[in-house]
Order: C-alpha cells, then sequence, then structure tokens
C-alpha cells in the first residue's frame, strides 16, 4: 500500500482504534499526517479531556455498566458533575438499595457502582442519578406505562426513560455547564413512549450555550432524530474510537501519527 503514494493522510478517526495496516502499518512507510477530520476530533475530545471551560458535566447514558467503566473511571476525577441516565443508571440505583423491579440490571457490576459512588462524594465531582423514571410492564406492543419515583419502581415493571422529575434535575446541571460531553441516550428513545428524556436532554445541550461534545453512535442517532447535528459544537464521527479515547486509551491509528512525527523530527 505505501508504494501507492508519496504521503500517508488519516482522516478516518471512524477506524483510528483498530491496528489495520491502512490506519497504523502505511504510517510506517511513508510522511504521515493527520486529515481536517481528524485533527477537529482531536482537538474537540482531548480539550475535554485536558482543558474544557469549567464546569464540566458528563452525561453518560447507554444501556449497561459494563460497556462504559473505563469512561466512568477515566472521567470521574475529570468533570465537575456527572450525570448518569439509561438503562446503567439501574445498576447504580440497585447499588443504593432501591427497588428497580424489573429494569436491567448487571448484579456482577453493582459493587462498581458503588464504589465509584463512594469515591464521588465530596471533595469529589458529584454523581447525579435519576430520582423518578417512566416505567412500563413491556417495551414492544402497547405497553403499560406509569412514572415512579426511582427507589420504589414497581415490582413488575421496568424503567425505560427518565422522568419529568429527573429531566428537570439533569436539564439544570446543564444548563449551569460551560462544557457538555455526552455519550449515550437516557432512555429506549427508538420507541416513542419511551423517548421524551432523551429528547429532552437533545434539547438542554443544545441551547446550554455551552461547548458540547457529542460521542457515540445512538447518540448521534439520538441528536439526529431530535435535534439538530449543526447545534452542537462537535459531533464525533467514531463511535467505537471515541469511547475509547475518552477511556484514556491510545488509539492505534492516532499513535502511528504521533510516531512518525517523533521519527520525522529525530
Amino acid at each position: 500500500m505505501a508504494t501507492l503514494g508519496d504521503v500517508y493522510v488519516n482522516d478516518a478517526f471512524g477506524a483510528a482504534h483498530r491496528a489495520h495496516a491502512s490506519t497504523a502499518g502505511v504510517a510506517a512507510y511513508l510522511p504521515a499526517v493527520a486529515g481536517l477530520l481528524m485533527e477537529r476530533e482531536l482537538a474537540a475530545l482531548g480539550g475535554v479531556l485536558e482543558s474544557p471551560d469549567r464546569p464540566l458535566v458528563a452525561v453518560i447514558g447507554g444501556a449497561k455498566v459494563s460497556s462504559k467503566i473505563a469512561v466512568l473511571e477515566n472521567l470521574l476525577p475529570r468533570v465537575d458533575a456527572m450525570i448518569i441516565g439509561g438503562g446503567m443508571a439501574c445498576t447504580f440505583l440497585k447499588a443504593m438499595g432501591f427497588e428497580i423491579g424489573r429494569s436491567l440490571l448487571e448484579p456482577d457490576r453493582v459493587a462498581f457502582a458503588a464504589d465509584l459512588m463512594q469515591r464521588a462524594q465530596p471533595p469529589g465531582a458529584p454523581i447525579i442519578l435519576p430520582v423518578d423514571g417512566v416505567c412500563a410492564d413491556r417495551i414492544d406492543g402497547n405497553p403499560t406505562m406509569m412514572v415512579a419515583d426511582a427507589e420504589h419502581m414497581p415490582s413488575d415493571m421496568m424503567m425505560v426513560d427518565i422522568g419529568p422529575r429527573s429531566v428537570a434535575s439533569f436539564c439544570e446541571v446543564i444548563r449551569r455547564a460551560r462544557t457538555v460531553l455526552w455519550n449515550g441516550p437516557v432512555g429506549i428513545f427508538e420507541r416513542e413512549p419511551f423517548a421524551a428524556g432523551t429528547a429532552a436532554i437533545a434539547e438542554a445541550i443544545a441551547s446550554s450555550g455551552a461547548t458540547t461534545i457529542v460521542g457515540g453512535g445512538d447518540t448521534v442517532a439520538a441528536i439526529e432524530k431530535f435535534s439538530d447535528p449543526a447545534r452542537f459544537t462537535h459531533v464525533s464521527t467514531g463511535g467505537g474510537a471515541s469511547l475509547e479515547f475518552l477511556e484514556g486509551r491510545v488509539l492505534p491509528g492516532v499513535a502511528a501519527l504521533e510516531e512518525q512525527v517523533l521519527r520525522t523530527e529525530g
């Protein structure tokens, strides 16, 4: 591949977390530089981790704690507040001793959630959880729905979205932020009955006036559904790549460019 060109330009941030010939190999044989998109991605995500305008608020959602452990670990000491929503919030609520009914639960992550919340105690950054939720008896068909307090969810129902008091609480924290990082929806937004929470969070972040960074495929799909990507400062093109970057991991495609610079300067 290297014999086909004179200069290597990597503009595929979405593949930068993969150590492939096209992302890392060719850079070892040609002068290698980042493309304009790659440059924007690294500046936006790197700026959040290293030098954000404060307060920095992270909104972390999605289904499972297990897929976000490294992100939560890496962000907690960097943020001024961490909002946790989506199915993963139920594991945190369970760690607080609350009844979560048939909501999504990762029993093997309850201890992690409890430990993270302990570390978030003053002087740590606060972890903000739902105080109520939209509960349903099923996801498909015509579900029976109700709003319940987070500590008293019906035993025969599951939380499918954050409730109105949680929306108000989350939005108030977002309004005070100077930088907002959003990764993961706060409900099953693909279903219209369960979409209100994610829609409200999208609007709050878009209208906050803060620097707003959005990452993750589901999150990007949510803002495309409920808002306009142009209203956000930066919408990352890399799902897995942005997640690994926020975890603090070295991306092979980026490391190859940095190594090339060191070789050139050396």
